[in-house]
């Protein structure tokens, strides 16, 4: 992928670079727009895919650390701040989406959230193991990211968090090495995108 290339790509759209809105659906900024460029490349995680998440999640993350690796529009990552999560780290390697997601952190003065203008899967082989409760996962769909990705972020999950991925295709754990020891405890599908939340196995 480019190093100008957004970092979500699920098929959209226009190549205007004019922005447009997404809708925070719950917590504390609840129905509150946040400005989105409309970069060629970058989609935010829809309206209902976020809110099945968050269902899944049980609505509120309290004190929760939360990773958003791939943060394209902030879509999850802005969800996760507005329902009570305590740290929000969103990494963003295009410097424009990185700047928009820093304006829409200065307008709601979100101070839970950290913005990091990096590479991803860099910035994640750093990151120390355990480090987030909930770490959310979507990188673009074309550029074979997925499974490295995999590998670098599932040990940042801590013991009993959670890991969300959006893929192009429906996540066959037993087939995937860096999934060893993980479950799916729910997935959905919405349009071409497949959505699934994963725990690791429970040891007896």
């Amino acid at each position: 992928m480019p190093r100008s290339a957004p970092s979500r790509a699920h098929g959209a759209s226009s190549k205007s670079g004019k922005p447009h809105a997404i809708r925070i659906i719950g917590g504390d900024w609840k129905r509150t727009p946040l400005p989105v460029l409309d970069l060629d490349g970058l989609r935010p995680t829809p309206d209902r895919v976020r809110e099945t998440l968050f269902n899944w999640l049980g609505q509120r993350l309290d004190g929760e650390r939360c990773l958003d690796l791939f943060a394209g529009s902030g879509a999850l990552g802005f969800e996760a701040a507005s329902r009570g999560a305590a740290r929000v780290l969103m990494v963003e390697r295009n410097a424009r989406a990185a700047a928009q997601l820093r304006a829409n952190q200065e307008r709601l003065a979100a101070r839970t959230i950290e913005i990091a203008e990096a590479d991803g899967l860099r910035l994640a082989a750093s990151l120390p193991p355990a480090s987030f409760d909930v770490v959310f996962l979507d990188p673009p769909f074309g550029d074979d990211l997925l499974d490295k990705a995999l590998a670098l972020a599932a040990p940042l999950v801590s013991q009993d968090g959670f890991l969300y991925v959006e893929a192009g295709a429906a996540l066959d754990v037993d087939a995937n090495e860096a999934l060893a020891g993980w479950k799916i405890v729910r997935e959905g599908k919405a349009g071409a995108v497949h959505f699934h939340l994963l725990q690791r196995e429970n040891e007896e």
